[in-house]
């Protein structure tokens, strides 16, 4: 039985390290590293950076913060009854065709009455 070891030969695309190179030569110049730096592409100049991005995130989160607490604010310096009941709200007084059942307490209409001693509606009674 025989073991065959396989030696892959170096590609094109590889370079062979030469051990008796010194390690100087093996660190890349000035020149690779400016040609291997990204460069935005054109028309991209206008590209934030991210701690741009986080900053003004940052800003937009401390707004809204500071919009919550004063509207906290308002609420609590508001009456009990201010907070109850929103103003745009119109109160009309029972009509003379309505009645209030007795049971569920709901202001209906005069033909949804069921029992007349007991003012109970049609879903109550």
């Amino acid at each position: 039985m025989s073991d065959d070891i396989d030696i892959e030969e170096p590609t094109d695309e590889e370079e062979l390290v030469d051990e008796d190179e010194p390690i100087e030569d093996l660190e890349p110049t000035a020149d690779d590293i400016a040609e291997s730096t990204v460069r935005p592409e054109p028309g991209l100049e206008n590209v934030e950076s991210i701690q741009e991005i986080l900053a003004k995130q940052e800003t937009q989160e401390e707004q809204a913060a500071a919009a919550e607490e004063e509207e906290d604010a308002a609420l609590a310096a508001m009456v009990r009854d201010e907070r109850l009941e929103p103003t745009e709200s119109r109160i009309v007084p029972m009509q003379e065709t309505e009645f209030m059942c007795k049971r569920c307490f709901l202001v209906k209409h005069r033909s949804q009455l069921a029992d007349k001693k007991k003012t109970l509606c049609r879903d109550c009674a």
